[in-house]
């Protein structure tokens, strides 16, 4: 029977209702963060409404203006450079611009913050030419809210960068020739041409780049930079109140709404197409003299310091503390983040198949509206998103309990929050949109007509599904779980205010090794996640090759459908 009644009309089936249900499952969250904002406010609230509240605020602000006006600079620069002009290095800055994406913020924060300490490398170098005065000063520095900024765009910038560069790279050929043989230099076709085109996707990345800014935690926490997040964490860890901390949360969450509706606003119309026709290949400009070093100067500068350094010295102190790093209790650790990964991946990818699907079988308004808000998830920040889940999960064993008690004759604990069960669920919440994007592309590159096709043969869809859409969407799935295994992985606020007791993973131990000051016993965590984060950026890498034929660009369709923050988050 056909999910749309007379009139297009929706009919609640197995499929829409299973979506409806999974829809209003995810929204719990956003729920109860609107629900605690409308109820009565604590003191512990008014309190820091009337102290701190402010410097939160003034503090996210101005983060998020520095690490987007810097991440704007190298991310353009970069993507420009590489795409339209032939200088030294160019093929190789093309994919390793990327890599900074593979190491997480916190991990640069605190590999930054040692090598410029009392005992690093830099101090070490400097001390012979300056006075100690001023080689303190340099950790003071960057121990601030510019030097967050600083190492938070050096970790971002890829983001501007990859969706920069394909809007350049889709940019027709002979519009840029165009504008050369009319007398333009190659400056002025920059700022008059290829900017103003490229503007609505420069603008999504730069969003992209904000939106962690603001779910950050683990580098401004580390350099004692005052923020909504580390707000959440105070209320909720040290002072106790529930009630502030989902008052911050709702602080929060304005910033994040206000981004996405001015990027919304901004974009209008337009899209990211160059038309039916494929356009022609950019020629790229040949660079002479100190242009071409100035070039290989930008793009080599951003993957010096955002990936070579931090890279660098973590291998330095993990090589000195494998010794006493590798035991059974780093086994243990990755044990817990794998097994976290798998069953996230698994769950998540399993939820997006049921709500694509079902949208696919009734593309109807609603369910479209309901699918793109159960991936409202992936724009929320992690603290966020935990506050929202363990309210109404620790309500919710408080009954349980007692019930659960009387079956077995014995007292229960926290079936929810108590185990990895609420963990597990918020991964899910959180990473739900970078398995849907996925599908979605991959339904409509792989499956277009498949579905009309079996329908009129009278097959029911969940056959059509496991039989048809599955098989022929295994490497889609197989890479939508990786990209959310690869995000449980690094996330780091969600998993610290969620987690069982006395249950670690990779990311929350080299986290709380860097801030007991033992840097160098954080190394082997942080290159294993920086190992594993490097897989979903060299399959990006092979794809942008592999469609432009193995040199290393890219053509229109090559990022067709994937959100640009699938490199680590979809």
């Amino acid at each position: 029977m056909s999910p749309l009644g007379p009139g297009g009309r929706i009919l609640l089936t197995p499929w829409t209702a299973a979506t409806l249900a999974l829809v209003a499952l995810f929204l719990l969250p956003l729920a109860t963060i609107f629900a605690g904002i409308l109820g009565e406010p604590s003191d512990t609230w008014r309190h820091l409404a009337s102290t701190v509240l402010f410097d939160y605020a003034w503090h996210s602000v101005v983060l998020v203006l520095g690490v987007g006006l810097l991440a704007l600079v190298l991310g353009i620069t970069s993507g420009w450079l590489v795409t339209t002009c032939e200088f030294p290095g160019r093929a190789v800055f093309a994919w390793s611009l990327v890599l900074p994406l593979s190491i997480p913020t916190y991990i640069m924060a605190y590999t930054y913050a040692a090598i410029f300490g009392h005992t690093g490398p830099v101090q070490a170098l400097l001390q012979v030419a300056l006075e100690p005065e001023t080689t303190a000063g340099l950790r003071t520095g960057l121990m601030s809210l510019p030097g967050a900024a600083v190492i938070l765009a050096l970790a971002l910038y890829p983001y501007v960068y990859l969706i920069t560069r394909a809007s350049f790279m889709k940019q027709s050929g002979g519009i840029l020739e165009s504008a050369r043989i009319l007398g333009r230099s190659p400056w002025r076709m920059f700022l008059g041409v290829a900017l103003p085109v490229a503007r609505p996707a420069i603008v999504a990345g730069v969003t992209l780049v904000l939106m962690e800014v603001l779910n950050e935690y683990g580098a401004v926490r580390y350099f004692g930079v005052t923020t909504f997040t580390t707000g959440i964490f105070r209320a909720w860890f040290s002072l106790g109140d529930a009630a502030a901390a989902i008052r911050l949360s709702g602080c929060l969450l304005l910033l994040v709404f206000a981004l996405i509706v001015v990027e919304r606003i901004q974009r209008g119309r337009a899209r990211f197409d160059s038309g039916p026709a494929p356009a022609r290949p950019v020629v790229r400009f040949q660079l002479a003299g100190w242009k071409k070093w100035g070039a290989f100067l930008a793009c080599g500068i951003p993957v010096l310091f955002g990936f070579i350094v931090p890279v660098a010295q973590l291998v330095t102190w993990g090589l000195g503390a494998a010794a006493e790093v590798a035991d059974p209790r780093f086994l243990r650790l990755t044990v817990n983040s794998f097994a976290l990964g798998l069953v996230a991946a698994l769950l998540a990818v399993t939820a997006a198949l049921v709500i694509v699907y079902s949208v696919r079988l009734a593309p109807t308004a609603v369910l479209r509206l309901a699918a793109r808000a159960s991936s409202l998830g992936y724009s929320i920040p992690g603290a966020v998103i935990a506050v929202g889940i363990l309210i109404p999960f620790v309500w919710l064993d408080r009954r349980l309990a007692p019930v659960l008690s009387q079956l077995s004759g014995s007292p229960a604990g926290l079936v929810l929050t108590g185990t990895a069960a609420a963990l597990v669920f918020a991964y899910v919440v959180r990473f739900l949109a970078v398995s849907m994007n996925s599908l979605d592309a991959g339904f409509e590159r792989t499956c277009a007509n498949m579905d009309e096709s079996s329908r009129s043969l009278g097959v029911a869809p969940l056959r059509t599904l496991l039989r048809v859409n599955v098989p022929l969407l295994r490497g889609t799935l197989l890479a939508a779980g990786l990209l959310v295994f690869v995000d449980v992985l690094k996330e780091l606020p969600l998993t610290l205010i969620l987690r069982p007791f006395d249950f670690d993973t990779l990311a929350t131990r080299a986290f709380q090794l860097a801030m007991d000051e033992q840097v160098a016993r954080s190394a082997l965590p942080s290159l294993l996640i920086i190992a594993i984060g490097l897989i979903p950026v060299v399959l990006l890498t092979r794809l942008m090759e592999g469609d432009r034929g193995g040199d290393g660009e890219a053509p229109a369709g090559a990022l067709a459908g994937v959100h640009p923050a699938g490199i680590t988050r979809t």
